[in-house]
């Protein structure tokens, strides 16, 4: 049985809008949101790896980004990050150099997972900082627009 914080599914459906938008500008459609301690949106993005022509552009790069930039410091304590698809090894490992207190991802990502599905990238206690993880908040409609994406792409 899966147990969500109060607030889970509220941000992840802030998370699928960017998702959404990401989509509609023929980006993998995976969005991001990042939540103070006190449930303030700091930021929130879709990826953006095509048209920036940047392979760090996911949307969670981007979002940690955008908060540090808006708080004055890399360093992102007591933050949640929502995000529509478990993130990769290359943004697990930016969530755990900014110190993000928790992840929550809607859909797991088998062949590309970073915190559960193929590493346990800030939970396997081989860095210096540990993060929590819920996985599965609206697993079926992050999932689903992941998708009908690349089935609408073949």
């Amino acid at each position: 049985m899966l147990v969500f914080h109060g607030q889970d599914e509220y941000f992840m459906n802030a998370a699928l809008a960017c998702a959404f938008q990401a989509a509609v500008s023929d980006e993998v459609p995976v969005g991001a949101v990042l939540v103070s301690a006190d449930n303030r949106l700091l930021a929130a993005a879709g990826n953006c790896c095509i048209a920036a022509h940047d392979p760090t552009g996911h949307a969670e790069i981007r979002v940690l980004r955008a908060a540090a930039a808006q708080l004055g410091n890399y360093r992102l304590p007591g933050t949640t990050l929502y995000v529509t698809l478990e993130p990769c090894p290359m943004c697990a490992t930016a969530l755990l150099f900014a110190r993000v207190k928790r992840i929550v991802f809607g859909a797991a990502d088998p062949k590309n997972g970073g915190i559960q599905s193929l590493y346990r990238i800030g939970s396997d206690g081989c860095l210096n900082h540990r993060f929590t993880v819920t996985g599965g908040v609206l697993a079926e409609e992050c999932g689903g627009i992941l998708k009908a994406f690349f089935r609408q792409r073949r």
